[in-house]
């Protein structure tokens, strides 16, 4: 995750802000959220798409396995004085799952980076409470291009029926897809 510590201190720009907020936009647009409701970021980055939801959340833990992602959301989360925002490095792979449970779990731009997606969604399972949300933004299905055919160890993305076949083959309802 080096490649990601050396990227953080410029992460947020423009374009990666904006695509946060119509990801935070289309996630509102389809569930009843709450201040009531825990959430939970996997893949978190600087916090962009939880800032984009923090006024319609309650408690948020976000996730991440990059030191310098983490580092500069902690000063986030000082700088604009959140309360109800905690950092973790988590690896949810490898790492022993938190003990808390969540209403919802969502992931921007991370899924394609995890390996074995099957493993990472029973994790996601796991940690949803009965009836909660799982909301993946991601990549479709795509010729490499997004990352350049050189980069490896990375999906090129996710056939949506077949992503949702594996989610209800471990317990979850069918998806609902939406291009945010």
């Amino acid at each position: 995750m080096a490649e990601f510590d050396e990227k953080a201190k410029e992460w947020d720009t423009p374009d990666k802000k904006e695509r946060a907020e119509h990801i935070g936009a289309a996630i509102s647009s389809q569930l009843p959220l709450s201040n009531s409701m825990t959430a939970f970021e996997y893949g978190c980055g600087t916090g962009l798409l939880s800032f984009a939801l923090k006024d319609k959340l309650g408690a948020m833990t976000l996730a991440d396995v990059s030191d310098g992602m983490l580092g500069v959301l902690e000063k986030k989360i000082q700088q604009h004085q959140i309360k109800d925002m905690k950092p973790l490095k988590l690896n949810l792979i490898t790492d022993p799952l938190p003990k808390a449970r969540f209403d919802i779990i969502y992931t921007m731009m991370t899924l394609h980076h995890i390996s074995d997606t099957e493993k990472i969604l029973r994790k996601f399972y796991t940690l949803l409470k009965p009836g909660g949300y799982l909301c993946i933004a991601d990549l479709d299905k795509e010729d490499g291009s997004f990352h350049g055919k050189e980069v490896e160890n990375v999906h090129r993305g996710f056939n949506r029926d077949n992503l949702d076949s594996l989610a209800m083959d471990i317990g979850f309802s069918p998806a609902n897809f939406i291009t945010a």
